[in-house]
């Protein structure tokens, strides 16, 4: 591995982001190794897409790292990352809340909790309809459902596609469901304020719409072997 490029990457990286927008470095099949090295240049967060590697990662690594989970999660999965995990950004089910807030109750702590919205042409993606989300809001506090979960704000994934418009237009229109769902008053507003969109191919056009967590991987660590 490489320090200096992973640096030079990282210091490039870290240049296009905006003053408050949160950079979750995707580190997903990478070492223990490499995952130390970017913490020793002073990152923090952390996004791991399978659990089971997240799990054996963990003790590995400093106990101040603030773990985002930003795969697809099963509910039998829960358990590996319950214990530590900071913020699960892909709850596109009501039963997967359940099953989180079961584990964080006997885990004794409370885990933030990102709504995935499916707002891309493809199947293949997964989420919450819009109007899914908005008959939950509208049956009043979620906190009081699920009492060991926080509800932090939506994610969403655009269509992978070249056409940059349709990208855009997908992302203001999960930025206008964030605004209308807050106004909803089902979660305290000033706790529901993330917006989770953005990766290395659609970085501009997610943070031109508001995002406030971008997920970047193989721009801060280069292609893998």
């Amino acid at each position: 591995m490489d320090r200096q490029a992973l640096a030079q990457r990282y210091g490039q990286v870290k240049a296009t982001i905006p003053e408050g927008v949160k950079l979750i470095a995707v580190s997903k099949l990478r070492t223990v190794e490499e995952i130390q090295a970017l913490y020793d240049l002073g990152h923090r967060a952390f996004g791991e897409n399978y659990p089971q590697e997240l799990r054996d990662k963990q003790p590995l690594l400093p106990a101040d790292i603030e773990w985002h989970f930003i795969g697809h999660l099963q509910g039998n999965k829960v358990k590996y990352i319950a214990p530590f995990v900071h913020l699960v950004h892909g709850v596109d089910r009501g039963s997967l809340l359940d099953d989180l807030n079961k584990r964080a109750t006997t885990a004794g702590r409370t885990i933030g909790v990102l709504f995935q919205v499916h707002i891309a042409q493809e199947e293949t993606k997964h989420g919450f309809a819009p109007d899914e989300l908005r008959a939950l809001f509208r049956q009043g506090d979620l906190n009081a459902r699920w009492p060991a979960l926080q509800f932090r704000g939506l994610m969403g994934m655009a269509t992978n596609t070249e056409d940059m418009g349709q990208v855009s237009h997908e992302f203001d229109g999960l930025a206008a469901l964030h605004r209308e769902l807050r106004a909803l008053h089902a979660v305290p507003s000033e706790a529901f304020s993330e917006l989770s969109m953005g990766m290395s191919g659609d970085l501009r056009q997610a943070l031109a719409s508001g995002s406030t967590m971008v997920r970047i991987g193989t721009a801060i660590f280069g292609e893998r072997p």
